[in-house]
């Protein structure tokens, strides 16, 4: 293998490592967005469940101990889905910032595999064109020799 394709092939191999790194990123990026949109989703099904159970809800008199704990509680519930929604707005933007990455790696990785294959396939051709060339001197000296009785070198 000539040292250009050598070093190409080298290039190659470590783009596809940047590549396969890339896709481990970007895959545990979108598992951990789901995993907190599952997380969000939990939290709010459980801040709905709470707001129904809420004091005085079914005309009951409550006591205003028990109500203030309970508007306290949903205030922090509250606070606990902001902090949430905020996690997961910046799970998304990394897990795109990871897609992004991966893709410029997989074009990178195209990029330098059609170089390798051009290459490859002007060395073919050129071997090619060596070996006609010799076949068709090779066949120009049988002819002279044949012709004039005496070989020609």
């Amino acid at each position: 293998m000539p040292h250009t394709q050598q070093s190409l092939q080298t290039l190659l191999e470590c783009a596809e490592a940047e590549r396969d790194a890339a896709q481990t990123r970007a895959a545990r990026a979108a598992e951990l967005a789901q995993q907190l949109a599952r997380q969000g989703r939990q939290l709010i099904a459980y801040r709905d469940d709470y707001r129904r159970r809420a004091p005085a809800a079914g005309a009951k008199a409550a006591h205003i101990e028990l109500v203030r704990s309970h508007r306290d509680f949903m205030q922090r519930l509250d606070q606990a889905l902001d902090q949430q929604r905020g996690q997961l707005e910046a799970a998304e933007r990394d897990a795109a910032a990871e897609r992004e990455a991966l893709l410029a790696l997989e074009l990178r990785v195209a990029s330098v595999r059609k170089l390798l294959e051009r290459r490859q396939a002007h060395q073919r051709q050129h071997a090619t064109r060596t070996e006609q060339r010799r076949s068709d001197e090779a066949a120009q000296r049988s002819a002279w020799e044949r012709r004039d009785g005496s070989p020609h070198r």
